[in-house]
């Protein structure tokens, strides 16, 4: 709240943003402490690295949830996704309570969109997550993504939670590559996100926001149903980083990247729209 008041700098940001990360480890009992056959090579155990290694994690959830809020309604619908495919690993992993939770979260953030989101009669959003509502949603993901995947009694294998919200991982990781290899601070502002290329290539808020949305879902959902199937998990890390890789190849050109979505909207393609920062 107090950033959402001030702007606080980057820093202070992720301090706070880690000692958060600690308060989940050491008060609430919850750390990323295996991460499973992710190499191929048998049960991945972390250690020593346990704790730094969740609150990077932590912090980059959060973060990236930070990031992809830029237009009405995006996080708000990509975060309801990843809560509602966290309630349904809960109920398929027999966490029954952490499902019913994670439904009342689900009700709220609903609740929450249905003034959030743009619509024919309301062109503006009435309510906005600011800093503070995106910051405590990516919170609350990672640390249900904690709990449902290293809980012995209830396994549900670390690699899903990278497909349960790939849309704000990806575009964060190849953001801050981006920005970095232009000599910029990976927290600087800018035009440069996914939602902001949709829209350069013709896509209203509420549509990128849905067209983004149902591919996070697709993607969990296949996910999912690839490691019923005992899929090596390392085929799907694999896959993800592949992902990564294609949209840092397309989007390292502006107007290779609008033109593609320019394509996917059906729309012939016209000469880029000079972008200024946010």
């Amino acid at each position: 709240l107090y950033d959402d008041i001030r702007d606080l700098r980057w820093y202070w940001r992720l301090l706070a943003q880690s000692l958060a990360a600690l308060i989940i480890i050491y008060w609430g009992g919850v750390r990323v402490e295996q991460l499973g056959p992710v190499f191929g090579l048998g049960e991945t155990s972390l250690g020593i690295l346990s704790v730094p290694f969740t609150v990077f994690a932590t912090v980059g959830l959060i973060n990236a949830m930070n990031m992809i809020d830029g237009a009405d309604g995006l996080a708000g619908l990509l975060g309801l996704a990843a809560l509602i495919m966290l309630a349904a690993a809960s109920v398929y992993a027999g966490n029954d309570l952490l499902a019913e939770r994670l439904s009342v979260l689900c009700g709220a953030l609903a609740g929450f969109l249905a003034w959030n989101v743009r619509l024919p009669w309301r062109p503006r959003a009435k309510v906005f997550l600011g800093n503070a509502g995106s910051a405590l949603l990516g919170l609350v993901i990672a640390w249900t993504a904690f709990r449902l995947t290293q809980h012995p009694e209830h396994p549900v294998n670390p690699v899903l939670a990278l497909w349960l919200l790939p849309i704000p991982v990806m575009d964060c990781l190849v953001l801050i590559v981006r920005r970095l290899q232009e000599g910029r601070s990976p927290f600087s502002a800018g035009r440069d996100h996914i939602h902001h290329f949709m829209q350069d290539a013709g896509f209203g808020p509420t549509r990128a926001a849905l067209w983004l949305t149902a591919l996070s879902l697709l993607c969990g959902l296949v996910v999912g149903q690839a490691m019923r199937m005992d899929v090596p998990h390392p085929f799907l890390l694999l896959a993800f980083l592949s992902m990564c890789a294609g949209w840092y190849a397309l989007s390292r050109d502006p107007a290779r990247a609008v033109a593609f979505f320019r394509r996917l909207r059906g729309a012939p393609s016209v000469a880029p729209v000079t972008r200024s920062p946010d």
